[in-house]
């Protein structure tokens, strides 16, 4: 056979793999050493309580795992691989890392462990030597010997030993069930059945939870599968479910076989209840903790060799040294050695819950994503999710919430700091990898299908919104994008928080390829030019023959709001009067749909906030004030004009002047604006005074004037919009209909 040949065959395990490596995992060190004094403490229900809710996750996860396999082709890194091409490589690495941390941990967990099977040797030492010996004597040697099988004889010598290792642990438990009970005694057994302590239960929880992970210790070795699409679905499902069958015989056996006081006083009771149990449970635990510690040997490095291999560390001679394989398989050998190393440190520590609890937390973030990666494929729908295999969306949404809440209730304050731990790292990753797939993309086909959704439902229930729940939805078309900012800003200032905005830059061509390229090049610019404002805005180009052909066009188009577009917004240069033909030439196009027309006449002084917003009602402004006091409001919710405020000014003879004033006191009063007795200012024109020279009077340094108009000035009286010399920017506003200022709240 050619080399070139050779290096194709990299897959070489089936399903047995899979499934043996599970199975091995889940009936590991908590089984032997940690069960019986769950059900001592828990009793039976309570016991059955820990298994059930902690296959509540496993379960949605495997359907998850099994799922997303057979959409797409998993290779190396098992469940690094699925979440880093589901989230993208940024929060796929910094989930990654979490998830190599809990395998590396595992195998000094059950390295741990597996010394505890030489209890009664450490018992008949202490009692005559006078002194105990430390269990690091028998969990280092193992860990080398573990060490040595896989980084000498790679993952083909792991598997055969796993082989022999799963029929000792066959064996140790068919003894185990074959054993008869301690005590006949059935009053003292029959304490077992209930649920005691409830106030532990999360404790024993992140103490036996562990037991439980191994359900996705075979997707680890993706890499070395044949199929991985038809071995992962099957010899995880297969391993989860075998495993939850014999986790609850293994608690009803010791319900039914001991007092609660012997369960909790011996953590090897199982070696007194099963048949032979003084040699087999011993040697089963020891076989069930060497295989796990094999199984998690062979699991970690290949996720920390896919996380080198994706560039994941800032060191370019740290993702090779990582990433390189050994032979033809391409065996971690370097990877390896890092996972053995990190191993070591926790088995000096020597803690078997304390490490069982740091396992529990980074197991079930790495669980929670994988649930929350098949919920948004589900919803979100992509045309190119189309697994073989298929979960429920509510398994996948339940398996995920579970894990986030399992996580605070067995402890906050670890939970937070995982989390924090997790953000730290996925920044400095952004950090190091900026063009890679982020946050910004995990949502997107979830959001997606939410607006898609909320669109088609807001059309189909669509009605008049009665004036009580006017909001703006504006939108703006101008040729003069990048000449001047203000028709921007004042689109921004309507959007930010009780509207919605669309910006048109206007370019006067025929559509072709040329002006399409041309269009979205300026779109470019134009998005860039206002990203650090953090607008709401949306922003798009418009090409058309004509200005006017280009309004006829956007105001027949949908909003992608969602929501009828209600509002149109011109805007002119102040100082350069021949735009405003353009502007009132197509302001009646505009009112044939009944649209809100504003015409922002823009100044070049720069806008001044902390003066105000003065709104301006003449006697013709019946039907034009409700709009004129809502869109100062709505104006005021931007950050641009936190510390500003809203000055209303009447106009009316001196006769009224009372009447008017305590009329506007008590329709703010009632509708709650936000505008301050002070702020209200009742004028009479003197003689040959006119409404241009008060507003120039007044509204000289005002941040923004708004000041209303009616059909016949735009049609008979044109120069209105330019006879306001000494005001700066002035929004002119004509309202379709009356607009009620009762939803307006401060």
């Amino acid at each position: 056979m050619s080399s070139e040949s050779k290096t194709k065959i990299v897959g070489k395990f089936g399903t047995a793999p899979v499934f043996f490596t599970s199975i091995s995992t889940i009936l590991g060190a908590i089984l032997f050493l940690r069960f019986g004094y769950a059900v001592g403490d828990m009793g039976f229900w309570g016991a059955v309580g820990i298994i059930v809710l902690g296959h509540c996750i496993t379960i949605p996860t495997a359907l998850a795992i099994s799922e997303i396999a057979t959409n797409t082709r998993v290779e190396g890194g098992g469940e690094y691989f699925i979440i880093s091409r589901s989230f993208g490589l940024n929060i796929g690495s910094a989930i990654g890392i979490a998830l190599y941390f809990a395998q590396a941990v595992s195998i000094a967990f059950y390295a741990i462990a597996f010394a505890e099977s030489f209890s009664p040797f450490f018992g008949w030492f202490s009692e005559h030597a006078g002194f105990e010996l430390p269990r690091q004597l028998i969990s280092l040697p193992a860990l080398g010997a573990i060490a040595f099988i896989v980084l000498r004889k790679g993952s083909g010598s792991g598997m055969k030993a796993l082989y022999i290792i799963c029929g000792i642990l066959l064996a140790a438990l068919l003894c185990f069930f074959a054993g008869q009970p301690l005590a006949d005694d059935p009053v003292a057994t029959a304490h077992n059945f209930g649920f005691y302590n409830s106030s532990r239960f999360f404790v024993w929880f992140a103490i036996c939870f562990p037991a439980f992970t191994g359900m996705t210790a075979g997707v680890g070795l993706s890499g070395d599968l044949k199929n991985p699409g038809k071995s992962i679905p099957i010899g995880t499902m297969c391993g989860t479910v075998a495993g939850l069958i014999v986790y609850l015989l293994v608690v009803w056996k010791f319900s039914v076989s001991a007092s609660p006081s012997d369960l909790m006083q011996d953590q090897m009771v199982m070696a007194r209840i099963a048949f032979c149990g003084s040699l087999i449970i011993p040697l089963g635990l020891m076989a069930s903790t060497f295989s796990s510690a094999m199984g998690s040997a062979m699991v970690a490095p290949r996720t920390l060799q896919a996380l080198a291999a994706d560039r994941t560390f800032p060191s370019r001679r740290i993702n090779l040294l990582l990433a390189k394989g050994k032979g033809v398989n391409r065996e971690p050998y370097n990877a390896s050695l890092v996972s053995v190393i990190i191993a070591a440190a926790f088995v000096l520590a020597g803690d078997v819950d304390a490490v069982a609890q740091v396992i529990s937390m980074f197991f079930l973030i790495t669980y929670g994503t994988l649930c929350l990666i098949s919920f948004l494929n589900h919803f979100g729908s992509p045309p190119s999710y189309r697994p073989r295999f298929r979960s429920k969306w509510y398994l996948s949404a339940g398996g995920f919430l579970l894990s986030v809440l399992v996580m605070f209730k067995i402890n906050a304050f670890y939970s937070i700091m995982a989390y924090i731990l997790m953000v730290v790292i996925y920044l400095l990753i952004e950090h190091t990898h900026k063009g890679q797939k982020g946050l910004v993309n995990i949502f997107k086909g979830a959001l997606f299908q939410l607006n898609r959704r909320i669109q088609v439902f807001m059309q189909k229930h669509h009605s008049k919104m009665d004036n009580e729940e006017w909001r703006p939805a504006a939108i703006c078309i101008s040729a003069h994008s990048f000449e001047r900012e203000k028709g921007l800003d004042v689109m921004e200032w309507l959007s930010y928080r009780h509207g919605f905005g669309t910006y048109f830059h206007f370019m006067e061509a025929f559509y072709d390829k040329a002006t399409h390229q041309q269009s979205e090049e300026l779109l470019r610019k134009l998005i860039d030019s206002r990203k650090d404002r953090k607008s709401t805005l949306y922003i798009d180009t418009m090409i058309s023959p004509s200005y006017r052909s280009a309004i006829a066009q956007v105001i027949q188009a949908p909003s992608i709001s969602g929501m009828e577009n209600n509002m149109v917004l011109f805007e002119f240069d102040k100082n350069h009067s021949e735009e405003l033909p353009s502007v009132l030439d197509n302001i009646p196009l505009v009112k044939s749909g009944d649209f809100d027309v504003c015409v922002f006449a823009a100044s070049t002084a720069a806008v001044r906030y902390r003066n105000g917003i003065h709104v301006w009602i003449t006697a013709e402004d019946e039907h034009n004030a409700g709009l004129m006091i809502l869109l100062g409001y709505i104006i005021m919710a931007h950050p641009d004009w936190r510390k500003s405020f809203i000055k209303l000014f009447r106009i009316c003879p001196e006769a009224e002047k009372e009447k008017t004033k305590s009329d506007l006191e008590n329709r703010i009063a009632e509708n709650r604006l936000p505008i301050t007795l002070a702020n209200i200012e009742i004028i009479t024109l003197p003689d040959k005074m006119t409404f241009y020279d008060a507003a120039g009077e007044y509204s000289k340094h005002a941040g923004l004037t708004i000041i209303g108009f009616n059909d016949d000035i735009t049609k008979n009286h044109p120069n209105f919009f330019i006879s306001f010399d000494a005001v700066n920017d002035i929004l002119f506003v004509n309202s379709s209909a009356t607009k009620h200022t009762g939803n307006v709240r401060i």
